[in-house]
């Protein structure tokens, strides 16, 4: 129990806090979180803190320590219970929306301020959402257009390589069947060539033969005159 507040001290909503230190107002959540996690205590009005010149002093050290802060939370946890066990329980004063009776004007002005400044606080909490969506749509949609962009580029690189590819088989196949067209007119010719040289051979081969067959009836004659014998030479 919080035994450390002066008579008539004032209270300041979460939204003042932030303005007074010179923090968001969702800094002034976070870094009570911390204080509450490391063993902290705050006023409050249902799950509401509240906050007075002690809270608002460790909301500064928490701002400006160079340590972790749960390291710093824990030596401000040690000097608030430090300066509890030398305090006597006293009440607020004026606590804005605490312990006083709701018929008074004076509580209910201070109420509605509160209200006020936690709404302008959700309001402005609203709007950085909404600005951080914006952002992130903003990037969703250029990264979409990126990968649009590249993946049109991919697909047009593919087919232009799949087309020099299609042209360069083409182009074998055509070079393949002219060279084939050529070695086949060359083998037919060859083959021409060879039948003569044969024909030519054998020609030659019935002319010896028939040569040799008069030149033997010639020698086997009796009585052959050598006129007769060189005269087969000149047919």
């Amino acid at each position: 129990m919080r035994h450390d507040i002066q008579p008539n001290e004032r209270a300041f909503s979460s939204k003042e806090v932030a303005e007074e230190v010179g923090i968001a107002t969702p800094t002034v959540r976070k870094y009570g979180q911390i204080l509450e996690r490391n063993g902290y205590e705050f006023l409050k009005d249902g799950d509401r803190r509240i906050f007075v010149q002690s809270d608002i002093r460790a909301l500064i050290a928490l701002r400006d320590t160079d340590k972790p802060l749960d390291d710093t939370a824990k030596d401000l946890v040690d000097e608030q219970k430090e300066r509890l066990r030398g305090s006597k329980e006293t009440d607020i004063a004026v606590t804005d929306t605490y312990e006083n009776s709701p018929e008074d004007p004076h509580q209910l002005k201070e109420a509605l301020r509160y209200l006020v400044n936690e709404l302008a606080a959700a309001r402005e909490m609203n709007v950085q959402l909404v600005n951080d969506m914006s952002q992130l749509k903003t990037k969703v949609a250029r990264l979409q257009q990126d990968h649009h962009i590249i993946s049109s580029t991919i697909g047009n690189s593919a087919q232009r390589t799949n087309a020099k590819i299609e042209k360069l088989t083409e182009q074998q196949k055509n070079h393949y069947e002219s060279l084939l067209e050529q070695e086949q007119q060359r083998s037919e010719l060859f083959q021409k060539e060879l039948q003569n040289m044969r024909d030519e051979q054998k020609k030659e081969w019935n002319l010896q033969n028939d040569f040799n067959k008069r030149l033997e009836e010639a020698i086997q004659k009796p009585k052959v005159k050598w006129g007769a014998l060189f005269s087969i030479f000149r047919k």
